[in-house]
């Protein structure tokens, strides 16, 4: 039995990327994914950044690669991908994590603003999982795995757009695992709920709404980046190779009880 999940959890000889995961849960991914065997390639814009979280994955003893380029501009994700393939090989898992957040009341919410949540949240999945899914078509085999919220169930003040945003992430990977899954795709999505993370430093530092949620939250507090890790090797193994179009919840029960 323990060779056989064993192997259910082996991601060794797969090339995985993973977007935006100079910091918070992109990292945490990219550290677990590596941990399971997969050979790494981090993405963000900051080459600072992100040579410093190679740094960090390195003193754990893991072996990653970086890949610099903005997951909005389709010309760069193109180039970025064939760099990728060229030098390491077909990528096998894809993992959308690139988003960012902006709040202000929605009557003063700035177009500017909506439309550059829209292009990092949104478009760059669409760019990046098209791109990578060409590849994965011709081999007949692959997983992507995008980054929700318990925002794709959930409104709250200040952050409409954000919901939005992550709305669409729900329905873009249900799209593409209609399209997808006929060719040896799986597409599922982690939707994490209320963890400590640089997008929401605002929040945690907020005793007011800290105390809300772990008051709302049955598992009684913020979750750690850490806990995402397994849902994340679950998906992008083969473990998951009858799990298609699934919005996996990892929320310490909020959703349950809201």
């Amino acid at each position: 039995m323990t060779g056989m999940i064993g192997k259910l959890f082996n991601l060794s000889d797969r090339v995985a990327l993973v977007t935006g995961s100079s910091q918070g849960i992109g990292l945490a991914l990219a550290e677990g994914l590596g941990a399971a065997g997969a050979r790494v390639i981090i993405n963000g814009r900051d080459g600072d950044k992100l040579e410093a979280a190679k740094a960090a994955l390195a003193a754990k003893g893991l072996t990653v690669s970086v890949a610099a380029f903005d997951v909005t501009d389709e010309a760069a994700v193109t180039a970025g991908i064939d760099t990728i393939t060229r030098e390491f090989g077909g990528i096998g898992i894809l993992v959308n994590n690139a988003g960012m957040q902006f709040r202000t009341t929605l009557e003063d919410y700035p177009l500017e603003k909506w439309r550059e949540l829209m292009r990092v949240n949104v478009e760059s999945a669409f760019i990046v999982g098209k791109a990578v899914a060409k590849g994965m078509i011709a081999r007949g085999t692959g997983k992507i795995i995008n980054i929700g919220s318990v925002q794709s169930e959930l409104g709250r003040p200040t952050i409409a757009p954000y919901t939005a945003t992550k709305g669409a992430i729900k329905m873009l990977t249900k799209g593409m695992c209609a399209d997808w899954a006929k060719h040896g795709l799986q597409i599922n999505a982690i939707a994490p709920g209320y963890f400590k993370t640089p997008l929401n430093q605002a929040l945690v530092d907020n005793p007011e709404f800290s105390s809300w949620l772990e008051k709302r939250t049955p598992a009684g507090r913020w979750g750690t980046v850490d806990e995402l890790i397994g849902a994340a090797v679950f998906l992008a193994s083969p473990a998951s190779s009858f799990v298609n179009g699934h919005i996996l919840y990892v929320d310490g029960g909020i959703t349950s009880v809201l």
